[in-house]
């Protein structure tokens, strides 16, 4: 196939890829007119590896694959725009995105605001999705995907239950504790499911 597109000396060209519902910047790679071939062919990301020097499919060892819903080139042809459907972390490290780190933040950032904001909840969903992924012996997390969907929804409704009771009682200590088990319930039945917290935040953002 021909693209009509620049690459560079080392016949590379990079890719900025984005979430297709969101539109978030997930990541940034290279590719090489076989692996964006194979991208075209099967839909499914391909990049090449500088490291390896190597073309390697997204997700063919974590599972975290990029099915492709567009590809754009800019104005010059040397750079491609790649949106697509993700599948668990885009990052190696477990971040949904590479681009995580603010650099506006880096000097004052402290362990105890990450507690706070979405940072947190990406953090539990990580760890819930590699539980699944991975199981350890003696986690509750592992416990409750093994008994299934019933006894996890059954958990959603008690953690429910507990936090309507908390906020009757007006206990700002009891609504604190019991949201965040219902937070965390809820993330599991996400994982479950297949659902994203990007899908999740989404949804809200038709609402405000």
């Amino acid at each position: 196939m021909e693209y009509n597109l620049k690459l560079n000396e080392a016949g590379l060209i990079p890719v900025i890829v984005t979430d297709a519902k969101t539109g978030e910047v997930l990541m940034l790679a290279w590719m090489n007119k076989e692996a964006l071939d194979k991208t075209v062919e099967t839909k499914k990301a391909h990049y090449y590896s500088r490291s390896r020097q190597a073309i390697w499919m997204k997700g063919e060892t974590s599972g975290n694959v990029q099915t492709v819903v567009s590809i754009k080139k800019d104005c010059d042809g040397d750079t491609l725009l790649m949106a697509v459907e993700q599948e668990g972390a885009a990052c190696h490290t477990g971040e949904r995105s590479c681009f995580y780190s603010d650099l506006f933040d880096e000097n004052t950032k402290t362990e105890s605001s990450e507690l706070y904001g979405a940072a947190v909840l990406k953090e539990v969903y990580r760890v819930v999705t590699d539980r699944k992924k991975n199981p350890k012996e003696g986690s509750y997390t592992n416990y409750l995907f093994d008994k299934g969907i019933d006894k996890i929804l059954k958990k959603v409704g008690e953690e429910a239950s507990e936090v309507i009771i908390a906020a009757k009682n007006n206990s700002k200590d009891e609504i604190r504790y019991e949201t965040a088990d219902l937070l965390y319930h809820l993330i599991v039945m996400l994982v479950d499911r297949g659902l994203t917290l990007e899908e999740i935040y989404g949804e809200l953002k038709k609402r405000r």
